[in-house]
């Protein structure tokens, strides 16, 4: 596939980054202890390998990838979205001879969350609209696993949740004010 110069620089950048990500999800399947968390991560792991070699196709092959990229779907698991849980304090360590399971949580959290950002950012410099589209859909892909994993830290109370005060739902919603949705269909 013929790509342009920054299209084939933000493929290089973001297959450097599944290198890495993958890298780490092999070692954090090897050694979790919380089984919930390691069907997570033995779940979304067929993915990111699917994402990597589709990279390695646009970046080398002249028809470029195979097939699109899957994307999971969304799956709420918690009672609530706002019901107020508790948090377990954490202490960064600096000494580490093997990770704990909320260690390789925040990480593998973390790298999706830059994942996500960098695909999104990536889409909107593409010109080609088929690397754009796989592009998006990576960007969904790292959504979706980024929830999954979020909802698991939120169960252990390895991250907060809390409902937004009242007072500042009042004062927010105030804020703002509709606009007739007929009004704007007519400027078309």
């Amino acid at each position: 596939m013929q790509l342009a110069a920054h299209e084939a620089l933000d493929l290089h950048e973001l297959t450097m980054s599944c290198v890495n990500s993958i890298t780490n999800m092999a070692y954090f399947m090897n050694h979790v202890q919380d089984q919930e968390l390691k069907a997570l991560l033995q779940q979304h792991f067929p993915y990111h390998i699917k994402d990597y070699n589709m990279k390695v196709q646009y970046l080398s092959q002249a028809q470029g990838a195979a097939s699109p990229l899957p994307v999971p779907q969304l799956n709420p698991t918690l009672q609530s979205y706002t019901q107020p849980n508790t948090t377990t304090p954490v202490t960064p360590r600096t000494t580490v001879q093997d990770m704990n399971d909320r260690e390789m949580a925040t990480a593998y959290l973390l790298t999706l969350k830059r994942a996500g950002r960098e695909y999104a950012w990536a889409a909107m410099e593409m010109s080609n609209p088929e690397i754009r589209t796989f592009l998006e859909d990576a960007f969904r892909m790292c959504s979706r696993q980024a929830y999954d994993i979020w909802q698991w830290m939120v169960k252990k109370g390895y991250y907060p949740l809390e409902p937004a005060a009242p007072i500042t739902l009042n004062t927010l919603g105030k804020l703002y004010n509709t606009v007739p949705e007929s009004a704007a269909m007519t400027m078309q």
